[in-house]
Formats: structure tokens, sequence, C-alpha cells
């Protein structure tokens, strides 16, 4: 069913992270029939690596003449970004780290500096209030994630509670999540995240780019396979990365595979390569290659072509999952909470959730090895599955169907 109300497509897309420039693209294929306008929370062109030309919401809700609209937050871990982390997430890398220095040692501060940045008067980053668009027919939130939700600050917190209570249409990726919200009222149906899907809804475009560039570079020079590995710049001191190192180098001695380190995100606070090229200055394991591409489809094509994965990104364990590839998440340690551990356990069955801090990465490797093509075939088209039923609850939600 088609609709003249334009469909604003709001989320993270607006900085270089896997993930959130993927979204955009999953639900603008469920949605070729309607006005699709795509908003972050800075306006941005993205479309250099695989992403999308994106507009600023205050200047979209500032435009004169306004008509309905509908709004749909298309997913990620939006209910506790804070405006602050988002406003130094969107500045280009060269420029964070003096916006950081001036602004971290004052809290009151750098709250209005971000407000005044983006041009909106609230706490919390990638959320839409209702009222900023008069009149909005319909606003829906896809499962979203906000696990920590409890640890924010008592307005944020009361303030995202706010925006919720005002939503027609909410559901969340993992279950503590789920249990936060309930304890403050909010029911929130469970629904995978929508990359499940990305095999499925773009398996042409992956293989295509799998076949040039540095996707085939990668297999031209690791013939008997690789593993793509990742994580971000928290793993980045010298203990951390010396004992990556040497899980690396036994991962290699032992199966002979390739290393490729790759970055899911390239925006402040993300993926750094003068972080991975200390590691593999750490190395003694001569097999390994920092893949430079920032293409989301090059990325997915490096996924999908590994022998397994490893690395602290959801969204690259969730690729890989979707392209039948075995894969391990890496977290600092396994006693405190992390999102990938919360959704792995809410999807994944015990034996192939495969959470490990980064002293255990060759067991997890080890184990992800030894899974079969078959069962990694069926959980991916399983989770695809109830992944495309979720999203067509919220095309329901929405006065649209799949």
């Amino acid at each position: 069913m088609s609709s003249k109300v334009p469909l604003i497509l709001f989320g993270a897309f607006d900085r270089h992270n896997f993930g959130d420039l993927l979204f955009a693209h999953l639900w603008a294929e469920q949605f070729k029939d309607r006005e699709l306008i795509f908003a972050g929370l800075a306006q941005r062109d993205l479309t250099p690596y695989g992403g999308h030309r994106v507009q600023a919401i205050s200047q979209l809700a500032q435009r004169p003449g306004q008509q309905a609209v509908d709004i749909l937050h298309v997913g990620g871990e939006l209910l506790t970004c804070s405006l602050y982390e988002a406003a130094i997430m969107t500045l280009p890398p060269e420029a964070a780290p003096a916006a950081i220095a001036r602004h971290d040692p004052d809290p009151a501060g750098r709250s209005l500096w971000a407000q005044q940045r983006l041009g909106l008067r609230q706490e919390i980053g990638y959320l839409v209030p209702r009222g900023l668009f008069p009149h909005t027919r319909r606003l829906s939130l896809h499962a979203v994630g906000g696990m920590g939700l409890n640890q924010l600050p008592d307005s944020m917190r009361s303030e995202v509670i706010a925006h919720l209570q005002g939503a027609d249409h909410l559901s969340v990726r993992d279950h503590l999540t789920q249990t936060i919200l309930a304890q403050a009222g909010i029911r929130a149906p469970l629904s995978p995240d929508a990359a499940h899907r990305v095999a499925e809804l773009f398996g042409v475009r992956i293989a295509r780019h799998g076949r040039q560039g540095e996707p085939l570079k990668m297999r031209t020079r690791f013939p008997q396979g690789y593993l793509a590995m990742q994580f971000s710049a928290d793993f980045g001191d010298d203990p951390t990365l010396h004992a990556l190192a040497a899980q690396l180098d036994a991962c290699g001695e032992r199966t002979g595979l390739g290393i490729v380190l790759f970055r899911a995100g390239a925006a402040p606070w993300h993926d750094e390569l003068t972080v991975y090229r200390r590691l593999a200055g750490f190395m003694r394991w001569p097999q390994c290659h920092i893949f430079e591409s920032l293409n989301l489809w090059d990325i997915c094509a490096l996924l999908g072509q590994a022998r397994a994965y490893c690395g602290s990104s959801l969204h690259g364990r969730i690729v890989a999952q979707a392209c039948s590839v075995a894969g391990v998440s890496l977290v600092p340690d396994v006693q405190t909470p992390y999102k990938a551990q919360a959704y792995c356990a809410t999807w994944l069955p015990a034996a192939e959730r495969n959470v490990r801090p980064v002293g255990q990465a060759l067991t997890g490797i080890e184990q992800a090895l030894t899974l079969s093509s078959e069962s990694l075939q069926q959980l991916a088209a399983q989770l695809a599955s109830q992944a495309r039923a979720g999203m067509s609850a919220t095309l329901h939600a929405l006065g649209s169907t799949d």
C-alpha cells in the first residue's frame, strides 16, 4: 500500500558506522513506493562510503509549510547516546580530539555546546520527539537497543522514557533493554536487527563487490582463507594489544589463516587505523593485512568471504552471521554486560553465542571454525525470517505492507 505522506528514516547514518549506514539501505528497500527523507542529527554526504545524503533533523523541522510526516527510527543502540556524544561523533575525525579536550571537563557546558551545534533542545541524541514535527502522523522505533538506560542521569533517562511513551510503535532488539523498559511501564516486543536480512536483500551487490577492489585482493592474497578482525579504539592500550597479538599469532600458526584488520566505523570513538598498525607491529604472524576500504559494501563482501569474524562490532557479527560466516564477539571482559552479549543471548543458541574477552579470542575462533556450513546456513535463514517478521510488524504500524 502506497502513501503520499513522506517518511523520515531517522538514524545514526550521519557518520561512518557500518551498521547505521546499512540500516538506511535495508529500510529504503521496504519503502520503494514512498517519498523517503534520510535524516540524522547532522547534514552529511556519506555516498562516498556507500551511504546516503543525510539531512539534519533540526533543519527539516524548521522548513516552512510543514506537511504531515511519518518518522521511523531505523534501529541501533539509540536509547543511550547523549546529544554531546552524537555531536562529537559527527565531527570530522581530525576535529574531535580538540573538541573533546575542550568540552569533556564541563558537563553543563558540553550539553549546551551540543544543543547549539545540532539545533536541538534535548539531552538524548538519536530520538526525535513527537512535537518536533507538529503534523507527525506515525512515529515508530524498530529494534532499538538501550541496555545502559538505567546508568544514564535521571534527567536523560526521563527524557528517553517520555520519547518512547509518545511512540505509536516500538520494538527492541535484546531482552535486557526489554526488561529495563518493562520496569518503566513500557511494553516493547523483541525484534531481531534488520541487518540479518542483508544477504537476502543485497546478496547480488555484495557478491559484485567481492569480485573487485580490495575484497578481491584479500581472496587472492589469502587463498587458504582469512579471519576478518575488527575492534574499537577501546581495546587500544598496549597490554590489551599485546594480549590480542599473541592470540592472533597463535591463530595464524594453528590455522594458517590470514588476519585482515578492518574498520567497522571511522567516526570518532570508533575504530582507529593507528591502533591497528600498533597491533600489527606487535604480531609475529606475517600474514596480516590492514583493509583500507571504508565502503559499506566492500566491508560486507570482506565479511561474506571470510572463514570467520572476530570483533567488537555487533553489526560485524550480524552481517557475518547473515552471510553464514561464524563469528566471535570480542568484549573487554565477560563480567560486565555489553550489547553483543545481550544480543547473542537473546537470539543465538547457547552453543553459538561465542562471546569472549581478549585472552580467549583464540578459543572463540577455533570454536567458530568447527561450525558446519549447514548449521550456519540454517541459523542465517532462521534469523532472516525472524527479522522479516519484525520488519513486517513495523511496516504495518506505518501503514505499509511488504
